[in-house]
């Protein structure tokens, strides 16, 4: 019997007022000067990367290098993003800003034990240099032989 008069009040709510019934929300204050249909918001420094790595593992090297670039611009101390930079510029063959990107990963980690356990940036910075180093050579010997 309850249920038929919880069915009849529901009924009756929904015909009395010519829909379901919905609970009022505030709705959030708009600016003016902000278009909602262009307005973009960057995801956060987490999500940039997840998505670089996504683009870095198909060998984009563009749109991964956007990514991380933007997980930078969002949180400047995010340190993931900095090795995943590297990554990238080291396959991009820009070795320089590979290794500055790999160097400033390892400032950013949040303790120095973390940074001397960080053998993967490690091995990258040391291979980075050595070819660094052995591309100015060879450069050099090449100036003096012309």
């Amino acid at each position: 019997m309850r249920w038929i008069v919880g069915i009849a009040l529901v009924l009756i709510l929904v015909f009395h007022t010519g829909g379901p019934v919905v609970c009022a929300q505030k709705q959030p204050a708009r600016r003016a000067d902000v278009d909602p249909v262009r307005s973009y918001v960057s995801p956060s420094a987490a999500k940039s990367v997840e998505i670089g790595d996504y683009y870095l593992r198909r060998k984009k090297f563009t749109a991964a290098l956007s990514r991380f670039q933007e997980a930078v611009k969002t949180d400047p101390h995010y340190a993931p993003a900095y090795q995943e930079l590297g990554r990238v510029y080291e396959g991009m063959g820009l070795r320089q800003k590979a290794l500055d990107a790999y160097r400033k990963y390892l400032d950013e980690l949040p303790s120095a034990k973390d940074a001397r356990e960080s053998k993967r940036a490690h091995k990258a910075i040391a291979r980075l240099e050595k070819q660094l180093a052995s591309r100015g050579k060879s450069s050099g010997s090449q100036s003096t032989r012309q």
